[in-house]
């Protein structure tokens, strides 16, 4: 596995995976659970909000970064993180492995790689988040195996 910078050639290889990655949680959790009204109104464009993000996710002079997982001369995974200098805060904004590279430590070296690159720059404390539901008891499970605390949060939404 190789684990390098993003670079502008990545972008469809990692858009394609966040769409298949994030498909599932869209499409047979989130919007099952809200109904389509607030679904379309939080997330109805989910694949394109993805399209934009990633087009920004790798801004340096932004405090941006990224990072691809490669293996085999294909992109197994990305992180995204950011870090806020003035806070010593960094921030994993996103975290993406393909279903084949599952379970192999392709997530594990990604956080591990941003949380070195969040040292390297002075951060003190690096976040991250994920949701409770069971689509990310995966994520869940490995950012309590790298010594990241938990702390329960509930977001309620509604339609009106």
């Amino acid at each position: 596995m190789d684990i390098r910078p993003l670079r502008t050639e990545d972008l469809p290889a990692v858009l394609d995976l966040t769409i298949d990655v994030f498909r599932p949680f869209y499409e047979d959790s989130f919007r099952p659970v809200v109904g389509d009204p607030v679904f379309m109104n939080r997330h109805g464009d989910w694949k394109e909000d993805y399209r934009r993000h990633l087009s920004a996710v790798h801004d340096p002079e932004h405090g941006r970064f990224a990072a691809v997982a490669r293996v085999d001369e294909q992109v197994a995974g990305y992180i995204g993180w950011i870090t806020q200098d003035a806070e010593r805060h960094g921030e994993v904004d996103i975290l993406a492995v393909a279903a084949r590279h599952r379970r192999l430590g392709v997530g594990q070296a990604l956080v591990e790689h941003a949380v070195t690159h969040m040292r390297a720059a002075g951060m003190a404390v690096v976040s991250i988040g994920t949701g409770g539901d069971d689509f990310h008891s995966p994520a869940r499970a490995l950012y309590e195996s790298l010594g990241f605390t938990p702390f329960p949060n509930v977001n309620y939404t509604k339609a009106l």
